[in-house]
């Protein structure tokens, strides 16, 4: 995400610090405190109910709503309105959980709207990747000379599996998240050109690290394919291809469920089309064997054998194990 805030405007199209600066002089001291406190804190304070700002500076919730139409609004929901609206991508999720808290549901309920919501996302991400763009996208991975993939944040996490998922079917596939920072990718990302591909994977709220090295490798001649909401996002906007997913989330910023689906199918298509994919794979099981543990044979448990029976009786206090010897 970008480093600098946005611009927060009041009633009168000035920029929320403005409106506290202009004011200042003929506030109140505990107002000023509060102004003091909004200025420091913008993000902080687009979040707050009126009793948790006036809990903040010592004071009470009708100084906060005095100190709200002192800056020429009518009254604190309507200053709050002109915070959050500096910051509606960001502070969207937190507004849906701050609103779902306030209409009680069971757990049952939460989990299948969550369910539905995921169910429609992978409906409308299908509809949205059509057969040439996901050919385009395979034959990508396939004709790479090294495929890095790139992602922060949650997108980090996916970014390691697809290269789990790769790593079978290409020579050369390396997840750029986590290690060593975006410093360490980019040194990864300097070589990249011509032959090379980046797999970018950004959802709002997007993250300016995987954007700008994306960007970078680009105008080092490497192609880059987008897995991202829209071909309008910062990263589809440059990008060479651009698989769309619908990443819609109900108290969260975003679903990973159908990115991780887009990403799985992929993978998929990839050994398909991969030669000797089938033997690739036999042999990546056989080498990792040794660390896998074996699945025991379960017999019906209407039919133990006799040994079975004797493992499966519990020791009970009536029945101690002892070493006493047997009576003579």
């Amino acid at each position: 995400m970008a480093d600098h805030p946005p611009v927060v405007s009041g009633p009168s199209g000035l920029s929320i610090a403005a409106l506290i600066v202009a004011a200042t002089p003929g506030l109140t001291p505990i107002h000023r405190r509060m102004g003091a406190y909004v200025q420091a804190n913008l993000f902080r304070a687009a979040t707050m109910r009126i009793d948790e700002l006036a809990d903040a500076v010592g004071a009470s919730v009708a100084t906060a709503n005095r100190f709200a139409r002192a800056l020429g609004f009518d009254g604190y929901p309507a200053f709050r309105s002109a915070l959050v609206r500096g910051f509606e991508a960001t502070l969207a999720p937190v507004e849906r959980l701050r609103s779902a808290q306030e209409s009680p549901a069971s757990g049952d309920e939460l989990l299948g709207a969550s369910l539905e919501q995921a169910e429609v996302n992978l409906r409308l991400t299908r509809s949205a990747i059509d057969g040439a763009a996901a050919d385009a996208a395979v034959d990508a991975i396939l004709a790479a000379r090294r495929v890095f993939v790139l992602g922060a944040g949650a997108s980090a996490f996916l970014a390691g599996l697809m290269e789990h998922g790769l790593m079978p079917y290409h020579d050369n596939v390396q997840s750029l998240a986590f290690v060593g920072g975006p410093t360490h990718a980019a040194r990864r990302l300097f070589s990249a050109g011509e032959g090379d591909l980046v797999i970018g994977i950004a959802f709002p709220r997007y993250v300016d690290d995987t954007i700008q090295l994306a960007r970078r490798a680009a105008s080092l001649g490497a192609r880059v394919l987008a897995l991202t909401d829209s071909v309008n996002s910062p990263l589809g906007q440059f990008a060479d291809l651009t698989l769309c997913v619908r990443s819609e989330r109900r108290l969260a910023a975003n679903s990973d469920a159908a990115v991780l689906a887009v990403i799985e199918a992929l993978c998929d298509a990839v050994a398909y089309r991969t030669k000797r994919s089938a033997k690739a794979a036999a042999d990546m099981t056989e080498f990792v064997l040794p660390w896998l543990t074996k699945t025991p044979s379960i017999e019906s448990p209407s039919t133990p054998g006799p040994s079975n029976r004797a493992a499966s009786k519990p020791r009970t206090s009536a029945t101690p194990r002892t070493n006493r010897k047997p009576k003579q």
